[in-house]
């Protein structure tokens, strides 16, 4: 497999090497070159019925991950989704509450955030990528949180070797539990701040730090370099696309979908990562009719799909679902990519 930038102006690179950077030079985001996407028929696809969820994860995420070996990915996704994590049950539980409707239980992690599927995971991964690269430089982490990503970042990268994580997190816009849970933080190498402004204003200034060459440089001089543990970074978001296949094989599993039947998924959406994780899946194979783009009263996604214009310059409001409360999603230019 190898990774572009949405944006056309950095070479294509290998799979370690994109969650290393986290972000391309020249600002685009990585992305699986298009023709390389693996595609699962629906007899692969239900064959994942009777396998555990690591199973399922190495299945669907080897292809993306090409340069690490099977046991090197396996051992990722062990330490991930372990029982001291995520519980003796299920990862990812699938559950009836309707006559054709369905919960994808995604809670079961360390932090209850669904944030804990891919950021339990892409810590390990950074880790070998590291090896692989032969990088010397230690990793400094950088995340802009609304709320569950902070504290499910904090405590994926809390003490792992060769990293440091910063997290900024609006002061007055996130909860209190979830405030409580960044700033009382345990680990070596963690770090929290509260910044005036919201989300948008949060991740703005992330990006304008890896947009900083000259920091760049001073940091490469004192043997560290920036990455990100928000869902720009590939690593971050391919985990996700796991549980969408997951979530299918459990129906056909337990009786309650007829393989190769379509369905639709409902996702709550603030900066497109978690849906454009089913839109991957779709791409690959997966029977999925309808991506549903569910958004709170900061409904710019959803304006765009009903208008076609993305409209950001327009009243930014605190809501009770404070991890939704954003105007700028930066996974959409990922799905730009694929449809220009």
């Amino acid at each position: 497999m190898r990774y572009t930038s949405t944006r056309g102006g950095a070479p294509e690179t290998s799979p370690a090497a994109a969650v290393t950077a986290g972000i391309a030079p020249d600002g685009g985001l990585y992305i699986p070159v298009p023709a390389m996407l693996p595609k699962l028929s629906i007899g692969e696809i239900t064959a994942l019925a009777g396998q555990t969820y690591v199973e399922r994860a190495m299945a669907i995420l080897a292809p993306f991950f090409s340069d690490f070996t099977a046991p090197e990915l396996r051992h990722c996704l062990e330490a991930a989704y372990a029982p001291v994590k995520f519980g003796s049950g299920a990862v990812a539980p699938v559950v009836k509450i309707g006559p054709e409707d369905f919960l994808l239980e995604l809670w079961h992690g360390p932090t209850s955030a669904f944030k804990d599927m891919a950021l339990q995971f892409l810590p390990h991964l950074v880790a070998k990528a590291l090896a692989k690269t032969g990088d010397r430089a230690d990793i400094v982490i950088l995340v802009a949180t609304s709320g569950d990503t902070g504290k499910a970042a904090l405590e994926g990268f809390r003490d792992v070797e060769r990293t440091r994580i910063f997290v900024f997190f609006p002061f007055a816009g996130v909860s209190e539990i979830q405030r409580l849970q960044m700033v009382t933080q345990e680990g070596r190498n963690v770090a929290v701040a509260a910044i005036r402004g919201n989300f948008d204003d949060a991740q703005a200034g992330v990006k304008k730090i890896f947009n900083d060459q000259a920091l760049a440089s001073k940091l490469a001089e004192a043997g560290f370099r920036l990455s990100s543990a928000n869902s720009i970074n590939w690593g971050r978001l391919a985990p996700q696309i796991a549980y969408y296949f997951s979530a299918y094989a459990d129906l056909v599993n337990k009786g309650w979908l007829p393989p190769g039947a379509k369905i639709n998924f409902a996702v709550p959406t603030g900066n497109f990562g978690n849906i454009l994780a089913g839109y991957y899946a779709r791409l690959m194979g997966l029977p999925i009719g309808r991506l549903i783009c569910a958004s709170n009263r900061n409904k710019v996604l959803t304006d765009f799909f009903a208008t076609g214009i993305y409209d950001r310059n327009r009243a930014f409001f605190k809501t009770t679902s404070p991890s939704m409360d954003i105007l700028v999603s930066s996974n959409l230019e990922r799905l730009l990519y694929h449809l220009t």
